[in-house]
């Protein structure tokens, strides 16, 4: 069975990324481009997702889609099960690449970092604001694991949906947040012709927290 996708193509034709136009701090540009996607959609359409790649235990990369919770000159925020797969790869190798696509503007963003687990508080913090149905989802799913069937997964909400009717929701130690805290970030813009726009930021000074910019061929 083939299915060519040859003919499948599209012409770039918007703004240019320049050197000239863009701040001396990543975060900035991408707090610029976060807040012009979130204009353009509704919350539902979820501009925060993002793929995340890890690298699993054995040894090839595996790429999911989460949303990214918070961003500050921190890093970048997002939550998880701590014994899925992600959460084991994470545990042996802190490294971690997200990755921003939004098709109506022509951007991806691109980031690699280091990963740390977010202090019990703050992962508390979030997991209270959660709506109910999602506190007890964490409990009902041993997220990565294999279970027989989808009823066996409706069960255990069932199970602990009847439990928490008569005791207080607690976050389960193996759910809660991790931090990502970039040193390289890279800002793709559509161009015409395949000349398309990238502009890189390295981290050469964490202390002072000073990039290095600089442009790649397409």
């Amino acid at each position: 069975m083939i299915f060519d996708l040859s003919h499948y193509r599209k012409n770039y034709k918007k703004n240019s990324l320049m050197e000239s136009d863009v701040p001396l701090d990543p975060l900035i540009l991408f707090h610029s481009w976060f807040q012009e996607e979130k204009n353009i959609h509704p919350i539902n359409e979820e501009p925060n997702a993002m793929s995340i790649s890890t690298i699993g235990e054995d040894g090839v990369p595996e790429t999911r889609i989460v949303l990214l919770k918070m961003y500050s000159e921190e890093g970048f925020i997002f939550y998880t099960n701590y014994l899925s797969f992600k959460g084991i790869a994470i545990k042996k190798n802190p490294k971690i690449c997200l990755s921003f696509y939004w098709p109506n503007t022509e951007r991806q963003v691109i980031i690699k970092g280091n990963v740390i687990k977010l202090s019990i508080n703050k992962s508390d913090e979030y997991f209270y604001k959660r709506p109910k149905e999602n506190q007890i989802g964490c409990w009902a799913s041993k997220q990565s694991t294999i279970i027989p069937s989808k009823e066996h997964l409706l069960n255990q909400y069932k199970k602990w949906s009847n439990f928490f009717q008569k005791n207080r929701i607690k976050r389960p130690f193996y759910w809660g947040g991790y931090l990502v805290k970039p040193y390289k970030m890279e800002f793709w813009k559509g161009q015409p012709n395949r000349l398309h726009d990238r502009l890189v930021y390295n981290l050469y000074n964490k202390e002072e927290k000073k990039w290095k910019l600089y442009r790649l061929s397409p």
